[in-house]
């Protein structure tokens, strides 16, 4: 029976879940969002709300606890110099999670896990850059209209074989 063990397993092996996590705590205080499944940024939150608060102490001690658990100096630095200091008067809840539609190819629930003070980049439209910047979302628009497309292609896919199932 597994009496208070709160973590979940992802039915992969410790070792594996614990890169897992390392990699995923390194990506998001790089980029102070990412997308993930839900489960996965449920667990995460506990991993990186920990460490942060480690951080606040900002002392030798605290630092070498999270090279050990998260061996990237990069991200260490980050999270005791930049992350630590942003939620120093906040005790806790320092990511929120929002829910975005389900992947299509295993209908898994999707998410962003983001810091709660993260301002998404705002887009400046100089007279230069203008041009760079309607190729850009020309190509946006592109690879959503593949998107919508692939999603498509799934749907019809699946209602044919629905039918088939049926006769």
């Amino acid at each position: 029976m597994r009496h208070q063990i709160h973590s979940k397993r992802f039915g992969i092996r410790g070792g594996a879940r614990k890169a897992l996590f390392r990699a995923l705590v390194n990506a998001i205080v790089e980029s102070e969002r990412i997308r993930t499944t839900v489960p996965k940024a449920k667990e995460l939150r506990r991993h990186i709300e920990r460490a942060i608060t480690k951080g606040k102490d900002q002392t030798l001690h605290a630092r070498r606890i999270l090279l050990a658990k998260y061996p990237s100096k990069e991200t260490v630095e980050k999270l005791v110099t930049n992350l630590a200091p942003r939620f120093q008067k906040r005790p806790g809840g320092y990511t929120r999670i929002l829910r975005l539609a389900r992947r299509p190819g295993d209908s898994a629930e999707m998410c962003f896990i983001e810091f709660v003070d993260y301002k998404a980049p705002a887009v400046k439209a100089d007279k230069g850059e203008g041009k760079e910047d309607a190729a850009e979302a020309k190509a946006a628009s592109v690879s959503a209209d593949a998107v919508k497309a692939r999603k498509k292609g799934i749907r019809k896919a699946k209602s044919k074989s629905r039918v088939k199932e049926r006769n």
